[in-house]
């Protein structure tokens, strides 16, 4: 098993859906990501930063879901980085209320000294220059996974080319995907996109499911149909967590094996949106996420005879 370390935000969320709202509750791209990973039980550290307001009991488990949180830094006299929005009725787009950055403000990552080794390194979504900081403080990671959003690509373009040209696969949803490239097919801004330097290209589609494209190759995996949506914060990041959790579990990042990560993120996220925050993450078992597995199975299972 590799260790694997992650890079984002560990917050507080404040959520507003057609189905209810909630006053502030645990988020942040780390903490999603660490809970999705931690179905793997990984040699998991997670890099953030919080505040003094941040609970106790919130590290305390995280530990016991066996992150590592040494270089979880606490600012005893600061305030926890803060995400307020409210969701439309499709649930596909929503509006922040508030972002108050508080301590992340002067986040200076830190990777610990016994996880500078490790083979798989998860970037979340942050300024592209925090995650330069922390490509540089590790030693040969095998597979460098980055995530990142359409405000970078507005906003510091330049830090985030640099990024990109630094890692192995790129996560990003399909209209990120298009500004990014400047092509509206998906297949050619995919190509495009891997020309900057990544190997692997991830264009996730929501409740459409996701893409992976290698070279030549390209795998769909679908989002699996689910009755009631709750809550979609967070999906695409325990998405991330689920598919660097199984790689860095597997130890094994060719492109064929990056399909049973997708696999397995897409199950993960599919728990995610079924609560608010992350709930759901919290008391999933084992059997339920084999269960959710073999749904996907048999989803996408079928004989055909050509003729």
């Amino acid at each position: 098993m590799s260790k694997l370390v992650i890079v984002g935000t560990v917050a507080f969320d404040a959520i507003e859906t057609p189905f209810g709202k909630t006053d502030k509750i645990l988020g942040g791209a780390a903490t999603f990501i660490g809970l999705a990973a931690s179905q793997f039980n990984v040699d998991g550290a997670i890099v953030s930063i919080v505040g003094g307001d941040f609970p106790k009991d919130d590290l305390k488990m995280l530990e016991e879901k066996g992150m590592d949180i040494s270089g979880l830094e606490v600012v005893e006299d600061g305030k926890t980085f803060f995400w307020s929005g409210k969701y439309h009725n499709d649930m596909n787009t929503r509006d922040t209320l508030i972002t108050d950055l508080n301590v992340l403000a002067d986040f200076n990552p830190k990777v610990p000294e016994n996880y500078r080794d490790a083979e798989v390194v998860m970037l979340g979504n942050l300024h592209p220059l925090v995650q330069l900081s922390v490509i540089e403080q590790m030693d040969s990671p095998k597979l460098i996974v980055l995530d990142t959003m359409n405000f970078w690509m507005d906003s510091a373009l330049e830090e985030l080319m640099s990024v990109i040209a630094k890692v192995d696969v790129i996560t990003i949803n399909d209209e990120e995907a298009r500004q990014l490239s400047g092509e509206y097919s998906l297949v050619k801004a995919a190509h495009k996109i891997m020309e900057m330097g990544p190997k692997y290209v991830v264009i996730k589609k929501g409740e459409h499911g996701a893409l992976l494209f290698s070279d030549d190759d390209v795998f769909f995996a679908p989002a699996l149909p689910l009755e009631e949506v709750f809550d979609p914060t967070g999906a695409g990041d325990t998405f991330a967590g689920g598919f660097t959790g199984y790689l860095a579990k597997t130890g094994d990042y060719s492109y064929n094996n990056m399909k049973n990560a997708i696999i397995n993120g897409s199950a993960l996220a599919s728990f995610c949106v079924e609560k608010f925050g992350p709930e759901r993450l919290l008391k999933l078992s084992n059997s339920e996420v084999h269960q959710r597995l073999q749904q996907f199975k048999s989803l996408t299972q079928f004989d055909i005879k050509l003729t």
